[in-house]
C-alpha cells in the first residue's frame, strides 16, 4: 500500500494521510497538488508533502480524488522555508500554504445538485421539493445558489437533505479550476487553398465584396510571416467580426488560439546611470562585506541614490544567471519603482502584489517557477517572499524599518525582513537591507557585527538635507495666528513655494474629515455598533464610517442621544485639510493620497502620475507619502500634527515617529534646491522632534536602546503576544484570567497582562491580550513548547474551546 501526507489549506496542526495506487506513487512528487475529500463531502486542494508506505493510525485513509498537476508547482526550498515559518511563528503548515499560493491554485469546491435518474415516485415530494425536481428536468445540474433563487429563501439545506433521504437527488462536489489563461484569437487560411486555388477562391467571393476585401487584406498581412490576430484583420480590412466569422463558416479561414501572458513590457531599455564617487564607494563596501557576511545593512540618508546602487547589484546577479527578489513595504512604492527598473532591465522585471488580478499573479508564479527570462527580478510587497525561486542570488529589502513588512492578520504572522534572511540561507543568497532610518534591531545587529554595515551620508547631486523647522502651535493658538489647522509660518512657506511654481507635500496621518463627531449639548459621539470606537466622518460621501470593520451610516443632523442639532467635529483628517486648502487657495490644484483615494488597481499610479506631471501643486496624504517616493519638484513638506504619533501607547512610538518624520521630510528638495520642512507641534521641545530637526539618528538610537534595556523590550528581550477573541464578554474574560494564571506559573514576572487593548471590541468580538517577554538567555524553543502545552490545555476546557486563540511571535 502506498500513502501520501498532504498539506490542506486549513489550520490543522498535523498533516493528513491519503491512499494512492502504485502507479500514482511513481508519478507523484513533493509539491504536486491533488484534490482530496475532507470531512463530509468537502473537496480541497492539497499539496503532496511526502510519499510513504505507513498506514495512518486512528483512521482509514481515503483515496485521493484526482491529481491536478503534472509537475510540482512548489519546490523543495519553498517547502523547507514554509516549515521554518510554521515552526518559528507558531502557526500550521496549512496557514502558510493558504497564504503562499495565489488563490487560483487553491481550487474551490462547490456543491452541485443532480437529479437521481432512478427516482420515479413524484407524489412523495412537497411543493418546494417538486419545484427543485422540476427545475432539474430542464437543467442537468443546479448549484446551491440557483436553488436559493428558485425557492426565494435562504435556508435550503433542510429541503435538499429531505430530497436526498427520499433519493430524489444526488449531491456532488465539483472542483473548479479558477485560473483562466488569456487566449488571443488568431486567424489563418484553410490549408486546402494552395497557390493554384487562390484565383478560384477570389472569384467565388466576387459578389461578397467585404469578404473579398478581408481575404485580400489577409494576404497583405501574411507577407510579414507573423501570426495574424483576428482583431487586426478586422481593423485593417475595415470589416466586422461577423464577416470574418462568415469566412470561417465557409471553410476559407480557420480560427486558432495562442495563450498569452497578461503582463508585458513595451518600451526601450536604457543603460544604468553612472554612480557618483560616494555611491561607487558604498557599492564596493557592500561587495566587500558580502564576502564575509550574509546580510548587509545600507544606512543611506534620504535621496542618497540607494536605488541606483541596488540596480548595479541586480545587474551583477543577472550576469551570473541568478534571480533577484526586491521587497518593498507599500504597493504605492512599486508603481514608481517599476518604471525605474523597467527602464534598466525591461522585460526581466515581474511585479507581484495584491492589487494584481488573480490571473496575473498565477502567470508571474509560473514564470518564476520555470525560471523564465521575464521573471529574473521579482518586485513586490511581503507576499512575494513565497514565490517558487529556484536560483535566488540576492534579496533587497528596501525601507527595511517599515511596519508593513509584518503580517498581523491572518496567520502566518511573519515578518518579511526576518523570513527573507532565512530564505537567503536556504538559497545561499545575500540580503541587502536598505533604509535612511534603520530599525533599532537591524542597527543593533550591525553594531554587534552580525550584519555588514555600509553608510552613505551624501545626497545625490550633493544637495543638502532639508532645513527643518519646528512650529509651536500652542503659542500660535495663544497669539491667534492659526488659520484652521495651518500656522501663519506654514502658510507663508506654502505661498513662497507656489510663487516659485514648486510642489508641496502636506502630511497628516489620519484619513477622513474628522475622527469624532460630538454633541455639544450632551457630549455623546456616534459609536460603531460592532466595535468600541467612535465613527469617523467622511465629508466627501457625507457618511460616518468605522475604520476597523467598515460599518457605514449616513451623517446625523441631530444627536441620537438628546436630539440636539449642535454637532461639532473633533480632530482632523486628510479630507478636512484638503477642504481648508481649497478655501485658502481656490486656484491651486490640490490632490489627496490616502486609502480612500487609492482603492482601484491603478489608484496609486494615477495620483503619482499626476503629481509627477505637475498637474497637482499640493498633495495631502497619510503615511503612504513617507516612503521612498521621488518627486524632483517638491521643495516644501508640511507635517500638520506631529503629536498624535509621539503620544501613542507603544514602546516603539518614539522610534516610529522619528522614522516617519525623517522619511516624510526626505521627500523635500531632492533635485537641485535645498528643501524646507515645517513640523507643527504642541510640544516642539520633545527630544524626538529635536533629533528629527538635526537628523540625529545615532542619539535617538542610543536613547531608545537604553530605555529598551531598562524596561526589558526588543532587541534585548523577545515578545510573544497572545490575543483572545470571542463575542461573549464573560467567556473571554474568564478565559484570559485562567490563561494569565497558567502562564504566570511558568514565566513569572515576564508575563504582562491580561490587558484590555485600546480598542477592546472589533466586529462584535471582545479582545484581551497577554504578552510574554523572553529574556536573552531563555530558550525560545522551550518557551514555545510551554506556550503550546498551555494552549492545548486551554482548548481542552469545554467553555474555552470556542475562544479564538491567536499567537503573534516577535510582535514588533
Amino acid at each position: 500500500m502506498h500513502f501520501i501526507n498532504v498539506i490542506l489549506p486549513i489550520p490543522l496542526p498535523k498533516l493528513f494521510t491519503y491512499k494512492i495506487t502504485e502507479a500514482e506513487s511513481r508519478f507523484l512528487k513533493r509539491g504536486v497538488r491533488v484534490a482530496v475529500e475532507f470531512g463530509k463531502r468537502k473537496m480541497y486542494t492539497a499539496l503532496v508533502y511526502e510519499i510513504h508506505q505507513d498506514a495512518p493510525k486512528g483512521y482509514d485513509a481515503k483515496d485521493i480524488h484526482q491529481i491536478l498537476d503534472e509537475t510540482p508547482i512548489v519546490n523543495e526550498t519553498q517547502l523547507n522555508h514554509w516549515q521554518w515559518i510554521s515552526e518559528y511563528y507558531m502557526c500550521t503548515l496549512g496557514d502558510v500554504f493558504r497564504a503562499a499560493l495565489p488563490s487560483a491554485f487553491l481550487l474551490e469546491s462547490e456543491t452541485a445538485v443532480l437529479k437521481n435518474e432512478e427516482f420515479t415516485d413524484e407524489t412523495v415530494l412537497t411543493d418546494e421539493e417538486f419545484l427543485i425536481f422540476e427545475a432539474l428536468q430542464h437543467h442537468s445540474e443546479l448549484n446551491v445558489n440557483q436553488v436559493i433563487n428558485i425557492l426565494e429563501k435562504k435556508t435550503v439545506f433542510p429541503i435538499l437533505k429531505s430530497m436526498i433521504d427520499k433519493e430524489a437527488i444526488l449531491l456532488k462536489e465539483r472542483i473548479y479550476e479558477q485560473y483562466k489563461p488569456k487566449l488571443v484569437k488568431y486567424v489563418r487560411l484553410n490549408p486546402i487553398y494552395t497557390d493554384n486555388k487562390l484565383n478560384d477562391l477570389l472569384e467565388s467571393l466576387n459578389r461578397a465584396k467585404k469578404q473579398r476585401d478581408a481575404v485580400l487584406t489577409y494576404f497583405q498581412l501574411n507577407a510579414s510571416k507573423k501570426p495574424i490576430k483576428a482583431k487586426d484583420l478586422e481593423t485593417e480590412s475595415g470589416s466586422s467580426s461577423a464577416i470574418i466569422k462568415a469566412l470561417v463558416t465557409k471553410g476559407i479561414f480557420e480560427f486558432y488560439f495562442i495563450q498569452k501572458d497578461r503582463i508585458n513590457f513595451k518600451g526601450e531599455t536604457n543603460k544604468l546611470k553612472t554612480l557618483n564617487e560616494f555611491q561607487s564607494k558604498a557599492l564596493e563596501e557592500i561587495q566587500e562585506s558580502f564576502k564575509s557576511k550574509q546580510v548587509t545593512l545600507l544606512h543611506g540618508i534620504t535621496s542618497s541614490g540607494k536605488t541606483e546602487i541596488y540596480a548595479e547589484l541586480i545587474k551583477q546577479q543577472l550576469k551570473k544567471g541568478k534571480q533577484v527578489l526586491y521587497l518593498l513595504p507599500e504597493i504605492a512604492l512599486t508603481t514608481q519603482l517599476i518604471d525605474r527598473l523597467q527602464e534598466y532591465f525591461g522585460e526581466q522585471v515581474s511585479v507581484f502584489h495584491s492589487k494584481y488580478s488573480m490571473n496575473e499573479r498565477v502567470e508571474v508564479w509560473n514564470n518564476v517557477l520555470e525560471n523564465r527570462s521575464k521573471a529574473q527580478i521579482v518586485l513586490g510587497a511581503r507576499s512575494s517572499l513565497f514565490m517558487p525561486f529556484s536560483n535566488l542570488g540576492l534579496i533587497i529589502v528596501d525601507e527595511e524599518h517599515e511596519t508593513s513588512y509584518k503580517q498581523f492578520d491572518p496567520a502566518p504572522r511573519y515578518h518579511a525582513r526576518d523570513a527573507s534572511i532565512v530564505l537567503s540561507h536556504l538559497h545561499k543568497a545575500k540580503v541587502l537591507l536598505g533604509s535612511a532610518t534603520p530599525s533599532i534591531e537591524s542597527y543593533q545587529n550591525a553594531k554587534e557585527d552580525k550584519y555588514g554595515f555600509v553608510e552613505l551620508k551624501r545626497r545625490h547631486g550633493n544637495v543638502l538635507l532639508p532645513e527643518i523647522e519646528l512650529v509651536d502651535i500652542k503659542e500660535k493658538h495663544r497669539k491667534k495666528r492659526m488659520k484652521g489647522h495651518f500656522s501663519d509660518r506654514l502658510l507663508k512657506l506654502i505661498e513662497e513655494a507656489l510663487e516659485q511654481k514648486e510642489q508641496i507635500i502636506l502630511f497628516q496621518n489620519r484619513r477622513g474629515f474628522a475622527p469624532i463627531v460630538e454633541c455639544e449639548t450632551c457630549g455623546v459621539a456616534p459609536q460603531c455598533p460592532n466595535c468600541d470606537v467612535s465613527l469617523t466622518y467622511h465629508k466627501y460621501k457625507n457618511e460616518l464610517r468605522c475604520h476597523y470593520c467598515g460599518h457605514l451610516q449616513a451623517m446625523q443632523y441631530n444627536c441620537g442621544a438628546c436630539g440636539s442639532e449642535k454637532l461639532n467635529n473633533k480632530g482632523f483628517g486628510t479630507e478636512q485639510i484638503e477642504q481648508e486648502l481649497n478655501e485658502l487657495y481656490p486656484n491651486v490644484n490640490i490632490g489627496r493620497m490616502d486609502l480612500d483615494t487609492t482603492r482601484g488597481k491603478y489608484g496609486y499610479q494615477k495620483i503619482i502620475g499626476q503629481f509627477q506631471a505637475q498637474e497637482i501643486d499640493i498633495l495631502v496624504g497619510t503615511q503612504m507619502l513617507s516612503k521612498g517616493l521621488d518627486f524632483s519638484n517638491v521643495t516644501l513638506v508640511g507635517v500638520l500634527n506631529a503629536d498624535n504619533m509621539l503620544n501613542f501607547p507603544d514602546f516603539r512610538a518614539h522610534e516610529r515617529s522619528f522614522q516617519m518624520l525623517v522619511q516624510v521630510s526626505g521627500r523635500a528638495g531632492r533635485a537641485k534646491k535645498r528643501g524646507k520642512v515645517a513640523i507643527q507641534s504642541f510640544n516642539p521641545y520633545h527630544q524626538i522632534l529635536q533629533q528629527v530637526s538635526i537628523n540625529d539618528y545615532e542619539t535617538m538610537f542610543k536613547e531608545q536602546l537604553q530605555e529598551r534595556w531598562q524596561f526589558k523590550y526588543p532587541p534585548y528581550y523577545r515578545i510573544i503576544k497572545i490575543t483572545l477573541k470571542h463575542r461573549d464578554f464573560l467567556k473571554v474574560d474568564s478565559g484570559v484570567l485562567w490563561l494569565g494564571k497558567s502562564l504566570a506559573n511558568i514565566f513569572g514576572e515576564h508575563v504582562l497582562g491580561p490587558t484590555v487593548p485600546g480598542v477592546a471590541r472589533v466586529r462584535n468580538e471582545y479582545i484581551r491580550t497577554i504578552a510574554i517577554k523572553i529574556p536573552p538567555k531563555q530558550s525560545l524553543k522551550a518557551t514555545k513548547k510551554n506556550i503550546d502545552r498551555i494552549k492545548n490545555t486551554f482548548q481542552a476546557v469545554k467553555d474555552f474551546r470556542p475562544i479564538k486563540f491567536i499567537i503573534d511571535v516577535d510582535n514588533y
